[in-house]
């Protein structure tokens, strides 16, 4: 006798998007002090996986070489992005998906003015947060030998980019994350999140694909460690990155699967 509990069925994209319209409207009802908070936690939190990154590269380097640095690198990252999305913080892109979906829903300029007051109240905390954890972490001797040499060629490689190649990649930076949005809201268990967090946040790094608050902080921390990297390659990635996160979550993946479900309820 098989004594296996039967999986249940995975959901179809109706019952996902109505998961996602209600976590929508949990965010889109926030109040301003609870956004600011969240979005400044998920800014120091995502901090841990640049460090991680840079700290494993570093080790990884000298006796395996680059590429296999760079591969150890983005597998230790993606614990900052199981970090985030089990702590229930908020990185700015992960809003182009739930939020959108609730603001689809109740229409007018009221839910669209929430919408625009969540994006920028993220982004402005992720970045804040962001930069009070680099802060600490620039004081020489906060990280092991060559990690922050490591965190510097980073910075240094975003920012030698070119503009054409910055939007791109900052394009499927913010589809895949709008992606993580949904495939959440496609699972039940808190192991099932982890898995899908560590796969996005792993393949996130690899790219390395522009999202907009991890790559300005990889730059600050550039601009403060290296004089190769300034605060003008911080501007220009950041109206990039910005740009293209919104351009990718919500054209490739957010109005795609909005048409989908709209199509499907007639």
């Amino acid at each position: 006798m098989n004594s296996a509990l039967p999986h249940p069925p995975a959901l179809d994209p109706q019952e996902i998007y109505e998961r996602a319209e209600a976590e929508g409207e949990r965010r889109l009802s926030m109040t301003l002090q609870d956004q600011a908070m969240t979005g400044f936690i998920a800014g120091v939190t995502v901090v841990f996986g640049i460090v991680a990154l840079g700290v494993v590269e570093a080790l990884v380097e000298p006796s395996l070489g680059a590429e296999v640095a760079k591969l150890a690198g983005a597998l230790a990252f993606a614990i900052g992005l199981v970090f985030l999305i089990v702590g229930r913080t908020e990185l700015f892109s992960e809003n182009f998906f739930d939020p959108v979906a609730a603001a689809v829903k109740e229409g007018g300029a009221g839910a669209w003015a929430r919408l625009a007051r969540l994006w920028v109240t993220i982004l402005v905390l992720n970045l804040v947060g962001g930069a009070v954890l680099l802060a600490v972490v620039s004081i020489d001797g906060a990280l092991p030998d060559g990690a922050p040499q490591a965190l510097v060629v980073a910075a240094e490689e975003i920012a030698a980019k070119t503009w054409v190649a910055t939007l791109a990649r900052s394009v499927l930076a913010g589809a895949l994350v709008a992606l993580l949005s949904y495939m959440l809201n496609a699972v039940d268990t808190v192991v099932a999140r982890i898995i899908v967090a560590y796969m996005v946040g792993f393949l996130l790094a690899l790219g390395p694909f522009d999202h907009v608050v991890v790559s300005a902080l990889h730059l600050l921390f550039g601009v403060w460690a290296s004089s190769a990297v300034g605060y003008a390659d911080l501007g220009v990635n950041l109206a990039l990155a910005t740009v293209g996160n919104i351009a990718g979550g919500l054209l490739l993946i957010t109005l795609t699967h909005t048409a989908q479900v709209q199509s499907e309820r007639g």
